[in-house]
């Protein structure tokens, strides 16, 4: 099936204005075009897009992406130090989950601190945050 931009985007999750920059950023392949110079789309471009959004949600950048791209592209220029790559996002990555236990402990640590009886102006919360 194919689809025109508005339909695309709507099924994609996205504005028509993330489309167009998708392509401009070459994240998007040229799309085809009607006769009468309409852009069109395909399922396997609706995959793509979800592809893409799914990444950023796991906050890869759009340049991540777009290197990510290659491989399923088979880019060969794309996929050049693909290992370096990989390996420093791993990194970077567990740098990230070693951050989200820390701040998980001090919260943790933090609600245990919290009075039964919540006065606004006398919180540990607060001001331990406030002093750390």
């Amino acid at each position: 099936m194919a689809y025109r931009i508005s339909s695309f985007a709507e099924k994609c999750g996205v504005n028509k204005e993330t489309i167009r920059y998708y392509e401009r950023k070459k994240l998007l392949p040229e799309p085809d075009r009607t006769n009468t110079g309409y852009r069109s789309y395909s399922e396997k471009d609706i995959k793509r897009v979800k592809f893409i959004k799914h990444l950023q949600e796991l906050g890869f950048s759009l340049s991540e992406i777009y290197k990510l791209l290659g491989v399923v592209d088979k880019d060969n220029v794309r996929c050049e130090g693909m290992f370096e790559f990989v390996s420093k996002k791993e990194r970077e990555v567990q740098k990230q989950i070693e951050d989200l236990k820390k701040t998980e402990h001090m919260l943790k640590n933090l609600r245990r601190r919290c009075p039964e009886e919540k006065e606004l102006y006398a919180c540990p919360i607060i001001d331990e945050l406030i002093e750390n």
